[in-house]
């Protein structure tokens, strides 16, 4: 039965803090896993949660600390000395160390450093920290199994035995080279089944899936995604084994880019969460209000250059028809952009520019025909002068091609240009396909009725 945080759970943790009965405290959490443990942080105040982290095995605290918000585990870690901070990231495998390290000031990250009494650990975390946060070398952990190609079966098994206890969990075995540089990988089974005095030479797979440090993070998810793998190793420049990637580090970073991308679209600039300050969400926030506001007023000059529409009774319907057009501009260019943005996330767009053209101008103009053929028999339902209904469908489908086009063309354009497409959805594209939208339609209202 899976593990349910109650509020009666919670009372008690609090009252056992409160009463500082840490024998209590220690056997009612004590079975507890650790990604439960940090729900109940969750729900207890900076006080308590510090106290809790204190009093616990740094074995259990520093997975809890990983699960954790990043706010929160900011809170908290403000609270612990550079000592205990020290005790929770030996604990850890190097990359989710240098994660907490990267999230404290500048002025403690050299005294919690300088408190780890595993040198190489400590050695491996710096190596960490001067890697780009997205590239495969700043994902990726040092801890892993590697075995040399001209070591014996039996020695490469002692070897693995050493090596194993650092290992959190042992996805693959890794064949290097005296240099140490990456030669393959080895088969559990053919280990097991060969002769003991068999040299790893004979037996390894010298073909091996692997990245390069600088290899981006969206890079090192497609190749691992379409590839299946569970793990897989990173070279340096020279092709010397300096790490591996493992599958739930790289559906962290997936996950935390989904997110950005999602806020991006929805106009958000910066990572925000929704407990942030106030100055923090606008901060995130205002930019895009502002474009938004921009284009706004942009419309209302385009608006302003055909008041003729207004005055005149015999053509004042259409002002009534521009909402509608607006928002058609926005909905179809967010819908093209979307499908864009994803198929450049996943490298899935394929083929020439010309060829998007003509599949975008294709799909649009089915769309613009069935959307235009409903606005014929509502105008034709409501009395609509026909010549209206006409002119009104005729712009409907400029805009909705002109807004799949540019839905299409931004991402593809942005993308080429090395900056995240994502921004090319939600209020970019609204706003500027609202602007093409309004002025094709009057336009066209123009030459068709001409007024």
């Amino acid at each position: 039965m899976q593990f349910q945080i109650t509020q009666e759970l919670i009372d008690n943790v609090e009252l056992l803090i409160e009463e500082k009965n840490d024998a209590q405290l220690k056997h009612l959490l004590d079975e507890i896993h650790f990604a439960d443990l940090a729900e109940i942080v969750d729900e207890l105040n900076l006080y308590e949660a510090t106290y809790l982290i204190k009093l616990l095995d740094s074995e259990k605290t520093s997975e809890t600390l990983m699960e954790l918000e990043e706010d929160v585990r900011e809170r908290i870690l403000d609270k612990l000395s550079a000592k205990e901070i020290a005790e929770e990231l030996e604990e850890m495998d190097t990359d989710d160390a240098a994660d907490i390290i990267s999230e404290l000031p500048e002025d403690r990250v050299e005294n919690v450093i300088a408190q780890i009494e595993d040198n190489q650990h400590a050695d491996n975390i710096v190596e960490l920290l001067a890697y780009g946060e997205d590239t495969a070398g700043g994902l990726m952990a040092k801890e892993l199994v590697r075995v040399k190609e001209t070591w014996t079966v039996a020695g490469c098994v002692r070897e693995m035995r050493r090596q194993a206890e650092n290992v959190t969990r042992v996805h693959s075995i890794y064949v290097i080279d005296k240099e140490g540089k990456l030669k393959g990988r080895l088969s559990l089974k053919d280990l097991l089944t060969a002769s003991t005095k068999t040299h790893i030479s004979e037996v390894y797979i010298p073909k091996v899936d692997y990245v390069t440090v600088d290899t981006e993070g969206d890079e090192v998810a497609r190749i691992m995604q379409k590839y299946d793998l569970e793990a897989i190793p990173v070279i340096d420049n020279n092709g010397v084994l300096v790490g591996r990637i493992t599958i739930d580090d790289i559906v962290d970073y997936i996950k935390e880019e989904a997110e950005k991308d999602y806020q991006m679209a929805a106009g958000i600039s910066q990572d925000v969460e929704a407990d942030d300050s106030i100055w923090q969400l606008t901060r995130a926030r205002l930019p895009w209000l502002i474009l938004g506001l921009l284009g706004g007023l942009g419309s209302v000059f385009i608006m302003e250059s055909f008041e003729e529409i207004m005055v005149n009774p015999a053509y004042r319907t259409l002002f009534f028809y521009t909402p509608l057009i607006a928002a058609m501009a926005g909905n179809v260019g967010v819908q093209s952009s979307a499908i864009i943005v994803q198929g450049l996330a996943n490298n899935n767009v394929k083929g020439s520019i010309l060829q998007r053209l003509l599949k975008e101008i294709g799909l649009s103009l089915i769309n613009g025909l069935a959307l235009a053929a409903i606005i014929i028999i509502f105008g034709l339902i409501m009395g609509q002068e026909f010549t209206f209904s006409i002119t009104i469908a005729l712009a409907l489908m400029s805009v909705i091609i002109v807004a799949a086009l540019v839905g299409t063309f931004v991402p593809i354009i942005l993308d080429k240009r090395g900056i995240d497409p994502a921004i090319a959805t939600g209020p970019f594209i609204t706003t500027s396909n609202d602007i093409f939208g309004i002025f094709l339609f009057f336009y066209i209202a123009k030459m068709m009725l001409g007024f």
